[in-house]
């Protein structure tokens, strides 16, 4: 409905221009091949991964609702839940990027890495040379990066100056002037998975801003998690069904997903890696969030970058805080775009009001997606709480379920916490007008930011 809303408001203020603008947008131009063929990696692979028995017994009497979860993204994609795999959290992009560079040195069949950001400085300088060395030791060495790279940070033929290194790599939906709403579905996962025994997932991209080498907007605060298990083999899907996108064999699935033998050595709960597909039905990403929220009993504490919310999920979160939840939002202080981040503040009257208790990071800019809620549920992924996400982008994330690490994620909210000032109604009151104004202006086309 705000999205109607939103073209109505265009086409009222710029009748032809919105009109030929809407059917050029709803035409699909030049993404009808793309989600097709997405369709027909979905559809190929529906059943590539069984739901281990043993997982599913074990939640049947669930009291919190995970195991209806479970059926839902069951029926949503190919997204099983596994007991037995082993979570580490890393509280900063300089925590990952470390067991990054350990376990790329383990690698010994294949390196698969899927990223929205690929920027050359000194975090991909050093995990370029382990490719490399990898892809010259006859490992299977895989990049896949998202298209619009290549008109922004990335040179046009980075692809061919890869594979002269021997490695495999692809720009997803490269940008096609005039025939391509280029905007719209971007790949804005980020996906490493190493020889089927461990993936890494989380909002931290391959640049030197995420790992606080080079200042952009402050401190840089972002997070990840890193799985060793049987739930590896979601990513490794996942991987495999964008990369397959623009092949033009038949592809292999099957020998990627077989059992690696590997036992975990501290495997606890329950996790469930899943995606999100802007090009069917499903809003898994907010459907999930929502049901966080919905279920919550005592807490919900959520660190994201962006807030323009539709009006369902505003509701779910005002509704859990007045029903006495408590709902804590953890924002940039120092913002990386002013206009997203005037829409943010734009709710926080409506927010607080219902009782939510909304903070802004002082030190710099939260790139992190988190969920944690009731010392028992987290979410840790790429999915921000606005409509790029949410509608328009292929997402990914990581449900966690009684794992290990979850205390790991609350004592990190609590941490950054202590480190932001809350926005307070007195506070809404003194922002600077700049953000009034275009808060108010920019609702008009919130779902097109």
């Amino acid at each position: 409905s705000a999205a109607r809303l939103t073209w109505m408001f265009i086409i009222a203020i710029v009748p032809i221009t919105g009109v030929a603008f809407l059917s050029f947008t709803q035409t699909n131009v030049g993404h009808r091949k793309l989600q097709r063929r997405v369709q027909e990696m979905i559809d190929a692979t529906a059943n590539a991964i069984a739901q281990p028995p043993e997982a599913m017994e074990k939640l049947a009497d669930d009291v919190c609702g995970t195991d209806d979860l479970v059926k839902y993204l069951n029926k949503s994609g190919c997204f099983p839940v596994f007991d037995q795999t082993e979570v580490t959290y890393f509280p900063l992009g300089e925590d990952k990027f470390i067991a990054m560079l350990e376990e790329l040195k383990k690698a010994e069949k294949f390196i698969f890495m899927e990223y929205f950001i690929i920027d050359e400085g000194y975090m991909w300088g050093k995990i370029l040379q382990i490719l490399i060395e990898k892809a010259q030791a006859g490992v299977d060495v895989r990049v896949m990066y998202d298209g619009m790279l290549e008109v922004s940070t990335l040179p046009s033929n980075y692809c061919r100056l890869l594979q002269d290194h021997g490695i495999q790599a692809k720009a997803f939906s490269p940008i096609r002037p005039v025939i391509s709403s280029h905007y719209n579905y971007r790949d804005h996962r980020k996906i490493l998975v190493i020889d089927g025994k461990v993936a890494f997932n989380g909002g931290v991209n391959l640049a030197d801003e995420y790992i606080n080498r080079r200042e952009r907007f402050g401190h840089w605060k972002d997070v990840a998690v890193m799985l060793k298990g049987d739930a590896v083999k979601s990513f490794t899907l996942m991987f495999l069904q964008m990369w397959n996108v623009t092949e033009t064999d038949a592809p292999a699935f099957q020998p990627w997903l077989a059992d690696t033998g590997y036992v975990p050595e501290s495997p606890s709960g329950f996790v469930i890696p899943y995606g999100d597909c802007p090009l069917d039905e499903d809003k898994v990403g907010e459907s999930v969030y929502m049901d966080i929220l919905n279920r919550a009993g005592s807490y919900v504490h959520i660190m994201t970058p962006y807030l323009i919310l539709d009006g369902e999920l505003e509701t779910a979160i005002r509704f859990a805080a007045r029903r006495g939840v408590d709902v804590k939002l953890i924002l940039p202080g120092i913002p990386d775009k002013k206009l997203a981040f005037a829409l943010a503040k734009s709710h926080y009257h409506r927010l607080i009001e219902a009782g939510v208790e909304i903070y802004e990071y002082t030190p710099g800019f939260v790139h992190a997606k988190v969920f944690v809620s009731d010392d028992c549920k987290a979410v840790v992924g790429t999915i921000n709480l606005d409509y790029r996400s949410l509608y328009h982008h292929f997402e990914c994330a990581t449900y966690l379920y009684k794992t290990a690490c979850i205390p790991a994620i609350e004592q990190d909210f609590q941490k950054t916490l202590s480190k932001c000032r809350r926005v307070t109604p007195e506070s809404i009151k003194d922002e600077a007008f700049y953000y009034k104004l275009m808060g108010g202006l920019m609702q008009f086309v919130a779902p097109l930011m």
